[in-house]
């Protein structure tokens, strides 16, 4: 325990610089911090007193890296609220939709042909529907495209495809992690963790009100430890009734994002979110033996182009109902090509419940993969279009002359 705390500094100093150059080369840190925790580990050297095998603090990271999940799912909720998710009605409807069932379906074909048991493809399944709201966020507002007309559509089909994700990941746990054997005794789990869900929702509306008042706190110390209470409770209750943790925390932050003190929770809450939520990615990173990833590269591959010509045939097809043109239709689905979090927590209930090693690895290189060049895409989607559109006019002067 003497080095611990030395420990600690050290992942935390690594960390720091590697968000340093993240930010230097404006590309999304999420890699990077999986990168930098994969450099490390395990297999590292030692420098006299610095450790970078982090032998007595990988149990401490890992825990506040579980942490990590909690607040990143916490301030999702915040940001979204349930009346802001009924609200976006359309948008959701029609290109959510289309977006979770390509892209769901696709999960599907590649367990298919890479022959991968049930769990394994349901978990492939949810890391390859989960598109990464934080990069998406991210980018949207670093091109300067938050008043495009398409960024409606865009919010309406992540706020789906996290709604989605939440229910997958509480299906999952029962497929997963509750032990539950049979079709039918996993369908009871899954259908009580949703109905505990909803319940949840219905009745945390329902009291917002009377959770208002208790929250006239001047106190900011009071205050905070309160919103804390909140969230690790319902956190914590939530996997008893097989309900994973985040998901409880998403549950506490959409009911709170009703709240008239949400951006008094959100001011207390972010620090918290971006140190653990850094912590979170690097943890995930110690945990994953470069030397493995190699036997998962082919799968990935294949992932990433059905991904990439699933988010096409999403974003056409939301754009077309929702009446923009195709030039936006193709920037909302490149803008939502980018994976990140939600893949990793995905990949983190097949670590937990003892699934194929190979299912951490491909999540690696998937979300690695992605998460450089979702951006890529979008900032280029302009310039592909109208390569597009030169190649298309070419055609059809072909066919005519």
């Amino acid at each position: 325990m003497d080095m611990l705390i030395f420990e600690v500094g050290v992942a935390i100093a690594l960390i720091t610089l590697t968000g340093l150059i993240s930010a230097r080369l404006r590309f999304s840190v999420i890699p990077f911090y999986i990168l930098v925790g994969m450099a490390v580990g395990p297999h590292a050297p030692q420098f006299g007193i610095v450790d970078l095998r982090f032998i007595e603090s990988s149990s401490f990271i890992e825990f506040m890296g579980r942490l990590g999940i909690l607040f990143l799912l916490f301030y999702l909720g915040l940001e979204f609220s349930v009346s802001r998710l009924l609200k976006s009605g359309k948008a959701i409807l029609t290109g959510g939709i289309f977006y979770v069932a390509l892209n769901f379906v696709s999960g599907l074909l590649l367990g298919w042909f890479m022959n991968l048991p049930l769990q394994e493809t349901m978990v492939v399944c949810g890391i390859m529907t989960s598109s990464s709201t934080a990069i998406v966020a991210k980018v949207l507002v670093d091109l300067k495209r938050t008043a495009n007309p398409e960024t409606e559509i865009i919010m309406g089909m992540i706020m789906f495809d996290d709604l989605f994700i939440a229910i997958h990941i509480s299906i999952l746990t029962g497929l997963v992690l509750s032990g539950a054997t049979s079709f039918g005794s996993v369908l009871l789990v899954s259908l009580s963790a949703l109905l505990f869900i909803v319940l949840f929702l219905i009745i945390g509306r329902k009291s917002i009100k009377y959770i208002d008042k208790a929250l006239n706190i001047k106190s900011s110390e009071l205050f905070l430890l309160t919103i804390m209470t909140l969230l690790f409770l319902v956190a914590g209750f939530s996997e008893t009734l097989h309900v994973a943790e985040a998901i409880g925390a998403l549950m506490i932050g959409l009911v709170l994002g009703e709240s008239r003190h949400v951006s008094r929770i959100e001011q207390q809450i972010m620090p918290f979110k971006d140190f653990f939520g850094a912590l979170f990615f690097f943890s995930f990173g110690l945990t994953i033996k470069p030397s493995s990833l190699g036997g998962a590269v082919g799968m990935t591959l294949i992932a990433v182009v059905l991904t990439i010509l699933s988010n096409f045939g999403a974003g056409m097809i939301a754009g077309k109902m929702a009446g923009v043109s195709n030039k936006a239709s193709l920037n909302v689905g490149f803008t939502l090509v980018s994976r990140g979090e939600f893949s990793i927590i995905m990949a983190n209930i097949g670590k937990a419940g003892g699934l194929m090693a190979s299912i951490q690895s491909f999540a690696v290189l998937y979300v690695l993969i992605l998460a450089v060049l979702g951006p890529i895409l979008t900032k280029e989607s302009p310039r592909l279009y109208a390569r597009y559109e030169r190649f298309r006019n070419r055609e059809k002067r072909k066919e005519t002359g």
